[in-house]
């Protein structure tokens, strides 16, 4: 067995069960294009590659290449980090993503997903628990910020079940759980980068009123009072309605700035 390399942020799912429940929730078909983020040893690819998918098996670490590509010669494997990779070039959009992912790079590869929303169908993600609970936040809650809106925003997005420590290799410190992002199809692109940069902004002072944190951000010089949201509430008690308001506003009266 490949021992997990701890800079990869590897823990290898050994549980069986698991491993089949995150199958029935991506339920691969003949046709679809999946790719399998760090497949591993290819505990799930192995049931990704018998349904017919096209599976593009995306893996960083160079020591299982080689398993991987004799196990599964009908899987295009690429020795890369996702975060480097163009999703354009796959010519699909209908690209389904998922994988046990690194929790030190989870954030990133959402973002990734977000900004090429165009081209993904779905994502069905084995994340840490704290940052699923992140993903589904609710207005008011500790736990609402930058990642709940965006996704709110972008896609729908489900918790599916929680998942122990226990089954994997090495054991982390920590639970996981699994998501699945559907990503909207009828997304007003010419709002979409200001409705980021405006939800960005917002959270950049998370203590301090919305007022505040806009003057302090790449909107200083825009005036949102006539923005028909309460500039005295906190970024984390408006509603994802708030935000499209506020980036309306921005875009009839503020040139984005790239």
């Amino acid at each position: 067995m490949v021992q997990p390399i701890k800079r990869f942020g590897q823990n290898f799912l050994q549980d069986n069960n698991i491993i089949r429940k995150i199958a029935d929730i991506i339920n691969p078909g003949r046709g679809d294009k999946i790719i399998e983020i760090g497949p591993g040893q290819g505990a799930l690819t192995k049931i990704l590659a018998q349904s017919g998918a096209e599976v593009i098996a995306v893996e960083i670490d160079k020591r299982v290449i080689e398993i991987l590509g004799a196990a599964f010669p009908q899987v295009k494997i690429i020795n890369k980090d996702f975060l480097e990779i163009n999703l354009g070039e796959f010519n699909s959009s209908e690209l389904r993503v998922v994988g046990n992912i690194p929790y030190n790079i989870t954030s990133p590869i959402i973002f990734k997903l977000i900004e090429n929303h165009k081209l993904i169908r779905d994502a069905v993600f084995m994340v840490q628990y704290e940052v699923a609970k992140r993903m589904i936040a609710k207005k008011g809650t500790k736990d609402f910020g930058i990642l709940a809106v965006l996704l709110n925003y972008f896609a729908k997005t489900e918790f599916c079940f929680k998942v122990s420590p226990n089954v994997f290799y090495p054991k982390p410190k920590v639970f996981s759980a699994v998501v699945k992002i559907d990503f909207k199809k009828n997304i007003d692109d010419s709002l979409s980068k200001i409705f980021i940069q405006i939800v960005k902004a917002s959270f950049g002072n998370r203590r301090k009123t919305l007022k505040n944190s806009l003057s302090n951000s790449i909107f200083a010089q825009l005036n949102f009072s006539g923005c028909e949201v309460d500039l005295t509430l906190r970024a984390e008690q408006l509603d994802v309605t708030d935000f499209i308001k506020l980036a309306e506003f921005a875009r009839k009266n503020y040139s984005v700035q790239n």
